[in-house]
């Protein structure tokens, strides 16, 4: 994004990465509920692109404004030390959610008679042992549960691209081209399934590529263009209009688009990121941000607050959308699915992530450890206010 300040710098939170990471949060609750008839409708079903572009791509900026000085400040093995605490944090965000997912699937069928454990866990129930080991090994990664374990590794290259940085700019532009190109042409990828041999669904040798955009832009590493450029308006508009009928099921249904999209990109574009959803992606970015750029200190205001409020607690109301929208999907298998039912659910959904940001954004106020207020009783007898918490120490040990 342009208009970041050096990484080394104090400054206020760029509003735009905050709304658009709360925007992906609720793009995201939307793709993940399932048979969701405004699925049809997000911004993926109009371009190469998605919403998870948009995360990676965000996570990439977040992370280089959130330890791109800790390297600068504290040197390169703190910074390193500061990466992989995020990473064990991380790491066990991905096996509790799994674990959350295991146990609400139980809890439904024994209570109302449903099969969800067998529908979205079966290998769990086939075969447990190579499962569990699986999920904690990251080697087996369930349908809709592989984002966080690719930015647990996409991570894991931080250390090394600030490291390569040392030695010359170019080369941690080189690392992330051959790391993307080996994806391709070597197959350099994870194993992601322990029963057929596949790769991680999103392979993080590929995807690092627009984690590290983001994060190269963020270190200023990376030269942008000024953003209301009218000439690079005017061909990313281009792009992005054309880009519509290869992509959009309306028009795919009834046009021979389809042939054509299918001749682009191949069976693994998402899985290794084709170039195209790239190239989308940032004519897509620089257009919305060039568009929004007159508004962007009333971001901050009225829906657009939510959304920020919703950003600023990204991983909690990730972790909090997957949940609920496999609970809310039961829901919407008993109720039925019509369109004022599917409505609800999504509204309700968008209500309960907004609700655990705030929650999550209260918890880390630390509202404990403000001053405590005197009554008036205390604040005339200081005697009475200093012993009292000696004696409620001793009285609760």
């Amino acid at each position: 994004m342009a208009g970041l300040a050096p990484v080394q710098a104090k400054r206020p939170r760029d509003e735009r990465l905050d709304f658009f990471r709360g925007l992906t949060m609720l793009i995201i609750f939307v793709a993940h509920l399932p048979d969701n008839s405004w699925n049809a409708w997000i911004p993926a079903r109009f371009g190469f692109s998605s919403g998870a572009e948009l995360f990676v791509f965000c996570s990439g900026i977040a992370s280089a404004l959130a330890f791109g000085s800790a390297f600068a400040r504290a040197g390169w093995w703190l910074g390193s030390a500061r990466i992989a605490y995020r990473m064990w944090q991380v790491y066990w965000a991905q096996i509790g959610l799994v674990l959350a997912l295991v146990g609400l699937a139980a809890a439904l069928d024994r209570l109302f008679g449903f099969t969800m454990l067998a529908q979205q866990f079966q290998p769990l129930l086939a075969d447990p042992a190579t499962a569990l080991l699986g999920i904690a090994t990251l080697s087996w990664q369930p349908d809709y549960l592989d984002i966080l374990p690719m930015y647990l590794v996409i991570l894991a290259l931080v250390p090394m691209m600030m490291l390569a940085r040392r030695y010359h700019a170019v080369l941690p532009f080189l690392i992330a081209a051959a790391l993307y190109a080996a994806s391709w042409i070597g197959g350099l990828n994870l194993p992601g399934n322990p029963w057929n041999g596949a790769g991680w669904f999103l392979n993080p040798f590929a995807w690092q590529l627009a984690f590290f955009l983001g994060f190269f832009i963020a270190m200023r590493w990376l030269p942008v263009p000024a953003l209301g450029d009218r000439r690079i308006m005017i061909a990313t508009a281009a792009f992005v209009v054309l880009s519509v009928p290869l992509s959009f099921w309306g028009l795919i249904e009834h046009w021979p688009s389809a042939a054509a999209r299918d001749l682009l990109l191949p069976a693994d574009e998402k899985t290794n990121l084709h170039i195209l959803r790239v190239m989308h992606f940032l004519a897509l970015a620089y257009l919305v941000l060039s568009l929004i750029e007159p508004w962007r200190q009333r971001l901050d205001s009225g829906l657009g607050h939510l959304l920020v409020l919703i950003g600023r607690q990204s991983l909690a109301c990730f972790l909090a959308s997957v949940v609920l929208a496999r609970l809310l999907g039961a829901i919407a298998d008993a109720a039925g699915r019509s369109e004022p039912v599917v409505a609800l659910l999504n509204l309700a959904g968008f209500a309960l992530i907004l609700a655990t940001a705030v929650l999550v954004d209260w918890f880390k106020s630390a509202p404990w450890a403000a001053p405590v207020r005197k009554t008036a009783s205390e604040a005339q007898h200081p005697s009475v206010a200093m012993s009292a918490p000696t004696t409620r120490v001793r009285e609760a040990s």
